[in-house]
């Protein structure tokens, strides 16, 4: 086989491979909800923590 050739069982492989499922929902799913964070103390405060936590 020379280089770049394939045969017919690699040709089906890879077209298998190559087969995108359509049997899936096209509309997007629609989160509602809230996201909310704390951050808390400040920068400096964290800092310190993370000394502390290093053993520093």
């Amino acid at each position: 086989m020379s280089m770049g050739a394939y045969d017919e069982d690699e040709h089906e492989r890879r077209e298998e491979k190559a087969r995108v499922d359509g049997d899936f929902a096209e509309e997007r799913s629609e989160y509602r909800g809230r996201v909310t964070y704390d951050s808390g103390e400040s920068a400096e405060a964290l800092l310190d923590q993370f000394k502390t936590i290093k053993g520093e």
